[in-house]
């Protein structure tokens, strides 16, 4: 028996609908949203489970490093930023003990090193970018950025490529997104929530069962993921502090919806086209989006402990999605892409923490089905 869901789908979307009913249905306590545009127009936008209505907004982890870097192309695309420049020529306090060659290239491929600190971060300093990007900037990589490794800066990527526009822009990443992006887009996908939203904030539900962690919580993957640092708190947590929303770090510390995820990319590769009549150009060119979907780096990942590729910040070579498609996940099991090839643009949310973290296989069987409906809608058209 399929599950009641919420919300609507443009013809031909249909399907889209009934996996979201039978995910729903194979797990009673299973909350999440959907969302997906077609060339800017939105053709789905699902909900159901308990306790995530329509409007909801959850945090959405390491989805937030997607509106990090869309902010960094944008200001790459206007020749504010230049990917092959070293770090130090925006930030002089950050070429230290070993970081001195450091490319943005390089720092935006998780090849710097700068995973953490020994001493880990409280909750307050998660919050705050400036104040991570101070705790970082003379701190020694955890390996030679000049050797061709590389490893998932899970917490503090979105700190260091904020301190480089802060520096390029005199505008903090949060500003230059909000006042670039989100606002002008009408995009419900924030990097510092503002007080007026926080009753329409669903709490992020913890894993269940808990997992237990069979691994030292000072290796490369714990260091990289705050873990050997306690008081902060585990990861499920960091978004239900109202301070951590409100900071907004670029890294995990977004609020939004599948809705908010799937304009972000909309606006990035297609513009928007609203029912009203509103129109909005992409804020890319395809020669930009195109070159940071480019893979960059490839091979296993120290900090994951798994083999994947990256393009310049974003995930790509998803198996399930056309060549030159890009996009973020995060560890709350959020899920936001572009595939170009097939013209969609994907948001997807839930609210109880997976086991493992992470994009699983219910954001997985919902991406291919809303792909197999694009490329189907767009042949028939």
């Amino acid at each position: 028996m399929l599950s009641e869901t919420h919300g609507r789908t443009a013809r031909g979307f249909e399907p889209v609908r009934e996996e979201l009913a039978a995910l729903l249905a194979a797990d009673p306590e299973h909350s999440a949203q959907v969302a997906a545009y077609l060339h800017g127009r939105p053709v789905v936008d699902l909900w159901g489970g308990p306790g995530l209505g329509g409007d909801a907004l959850i945090g959405v982890f390491s989805s937030t490093k997607g509106a990090a870097y869309l902010t960094a192309a944008l200001l790459a695309q206007e020749g504010v930023l230049h990917l092959d420049r070293e770090v130090r020529h925006y930030w002089p306090r950050f070429a230290a003990a070993g970081k001195e060659r450091v490319t943005l290239r390089q720092l935006l491929t998780h090849r710097a090193g700068a995973i953490g600190t020994e001493a880990g971060f409280g909750l307050a300093e998660l919050a705050d970018d400036r104040a991570l990007a101070e705790l970082l900037a003379p701190h020694p990589p955890y390996w030679n950025p000049d050797s061709g490794l590389f490893g998932y800066h899970t917490a503090t990527i979105g700190a260091l490529l904020g301190e480089v526009v802060r520096r390029a822009t005199g505008r903090t990443l949060q500003q230059v997104y909000e006042e670039r992006i989100r606002r002008p887009y009408g995009i419900e996908m924030f990097l510092g929530l503002p007080q007026e939203y926080e009753e329409r904030v669903a709490t992020v539900l913890p894993p269940r069962p808990l997992p237990e962690n069979p691994f030292a919580p000072d290796r490369l993957g714990g260091i990289a993921g705050n873990e050997h640092r306690p008081d902060a708190g585990p990861l499920w947590e960091w978004p239900n502090s109202r301070s951590f929303r409100a900071g907004g770090q670029a890294s995990a510390g977004g609020v939004g919806s599948a809705r908010g995820l799937a304009r972000l990319y909309a606006a990035a590769v297609h513009g928007t086209a609203d029912e009203d009549g509103t129109r909005r150009p992409p804020l890319l060119r395809p020669d930009t989006y195109g070159g940071w979907a480019l893979p960059q780096v490839a091979g296993q990942d120290l900090v994951l402990d798994i083999h994947r590729p990256y393009g310049v910040g974003f995930m790509i070579g998803l198996p399930f999605l056309g060549a030159g498609s890009f996009g973020h996940d995060g560890a709350g099991g959020s899920m936001a892409f572009a595939d170009p090839r097939s013209g969609l643009t994907f948001g997807y949310v839930r609210r109880r923490f997976p086991v493992p973290g992470g994009a699983g296989p219910d954001a997985e069987r919902l991406a291919r089905t809303a792909r197999a409906c694009a490329l189907a809608v767009s042949t028939s058209g």
